[in-house]
């Protein structure tokens, strides 16, 4: 058998949601022979591999010495170390987003990477999302771009902010699409129900002159994952969800009725985001070839992030912890708009707290 076409020996670390996806989409990859899952509850580990034909392991050094590639599906304060070992190791890394909590656990595997010629691909599968591909192929010189993700609260992330948790995947996006410098940007948060930020906003200002409206929450009852963007001809609509993409167009420099904009809805094949994205990390090791969500557009975003996060300390609003009256509250969030209000309020509301 060729080299190229051995299958790949892979593992996860990580047992939890995201490490069950990685596992349950591995098995079903013929060119992946999959090794085992570590965890350090065993039992959980167990339970997972009993699922998908594999082996559960206690530890990561355990596993490292058997497979070839690994995706580490940890909580987010253990990707620095989990990562270096990997890597020390000669095993490629499939690292879910964030790639780390820190830059400087970030630019500590990106050297490894190097070092040790192995490939070391960020989980920021929005990428690869059927929906968010096609958008780009019909993105020109966008003037502004809202973003939405908001959904319901999850314990399992409490201990990371909904900034580095959620809208990171967004910051990823808006980064790959406007290929501009950041000039300047402001943002405003809300703890609510954990000890982070469980709602964030963001508005980017890039030297090119396009603004982005970014807000990410896990404080709201209704799921929703839109993005809309504006440019000098055209305002493109994708809705996450349902994988809908819709397209208006002026057909003439003047628009004086409805008739004079044309509105399409390009088709595309759905697939699974996790999926592609271990088909990407694959390729790339197979042909030495960098992956497009690469450690450093991982490190850039997660700059951004934390950025965003330490920028929104001072504009706090905690309805959890300090009582605060509506026009102090208000007073907060003008300079933000009208949306990122509704979405604390009702983020309070949803939490059981008064605001008043």
């Amino acid at each position: 058998m060729a080299e190229k076409d051995k299958k790949l020996r892979f593992g996860v670390v990580g047992a939890g949601k995201l490490g069950g996806f990685h596992t349950r989409t591995l098995s079903t990859m013929p060119e992946v022979e999959l090794v085992g899952v570590s965890d350090p509850n065993l039992l959980r580990a167990q339970v997972l591999a009993w699922r998908h034909n594999c082996v559960a392991y206690k530890t990561v050094e355990e596993l490292l010495s058997q497979v070839d590639a690994l995706v580490i599906a940890a909580p987010t304060e253990y990707h620095a170390e989990l990562g270096i070992k990997a890597l020390s190791a000669g095993v490629h890394v499939l690292m879910e987003k964030p790639i780390t909590n820190s830059e400087e656990g970030a630019r500590k595997l990106l050297e490894l990477s190097e070092k040790n010629k192995v490939v070391l691909q960020v989980g920021h599968s929005e990428r690869f999302n059927a929906a968010v591909v096609e958008t780009l192929k019909h993105v020109k010189n966008p003037r502004y771009v809202t973003i939405e993700r908001l959904g319901p609260y999850d314990p399992r992330v409490a201990a990371t902010g909904v900034t580095l948790d959620l809208m990171i995947h967004d910051l990823d996006i808006i980064l790959l699409m406007i290929d501009s410098e950041i000039e300047s940007f402001e943002a405003i948060g809300a703890s609510m129900l954990s000890q982070h930020e469980d709602i964030s906003n963001v508005r980017i200002k890039f030297k090119s002159g396009c603004v982005a409206d970014i807000t990410a929450s896990r404080a709201t009852m209704e799921a929703s994952r839109r993005m809309r963007i504006y440019q000098q001809d055209a305002y493109i609509s994708v809705d996450y969800v349902s994988s809908r993409l819709k397209i208006y167009t002026k057909k003439t420099p003047v628009v004086n009725s409805l008739k004079d904009i044309e509105i399409t809805y390009p088709k595309f094949a759905p697939k699974q985001p996790i999926k592609e994205e271990i088909a990407h990390f694959i390729d790339c090791i197979r042909t030495a070839k960098t992956p497009t969500p690469s450690g450093e557009k991982g490190l850039k975003a997660l700059r951004l992030a934390l950025s965003i996060t330490e920028r929104m300390r001072r504009y706090e609003v905690s309805g959890s912890k300090t009582e605060q009256s509506s026009e102090s509250l208000s007073g907060q969030l003008a300079d933000i708009g009208k949306a990122t209000k509704m979405l604390v309020e009702e983020g309070l509301k949803n939490a059981g707290i008064d605001k008043h």
